[in-house]
């Protein structure tokens, strides 16, 4: 397991990550950065602990919304393939019918 300090609002801070996984904990790192610099201009330096609690409080709400409209995506994705399937069985059968009544007219029965 490797160490890798990153910086965030300023500070370095040692953080345990996987190996091979630096360079994405440095990118997540970087963009937390992001987040509680953005915080803490909108809101004033509250004390690091309480800027980190907000900043993890905006990104939870972020990502709960998006899981909310991933479910919501997922559902209307299940009944387009549920639609299409429905088309496609509906098309198979049509024909089916007109190979039928082909093979009637071919056999001079029609």
């Amino acid at each position: 397991m490797g160490q890798l300090n990153v910086t965030v609002n300023g500070k370095p801070f040692l953080v345990g990550c996987e190996d091979g996984q630096e360079r994405h904990l440095m990118d997540l790192a970087a963009a937390f950065d992001q987040q509680v610099r953005a915080v803490g201009q909108e809101v004033g330096q509250l004390g690091e602990t309480r800027l980190f609690l907000m900043t993890a409080l905006l990104l939870t709400d972020e990502l709960s919304d998006l899981k909310l409209r991933l479910t919501h995506m997922q559902n209307e994705l299940a009944k387009v393939q549920a639609e299409q399937a429905r088309v496609e069985m509906k098309a198979a059968a049509a024909l089916e019918n007109a190979a039928k009544r082909i093979e009637k007219l071919g056999s001079g029965e029609g």
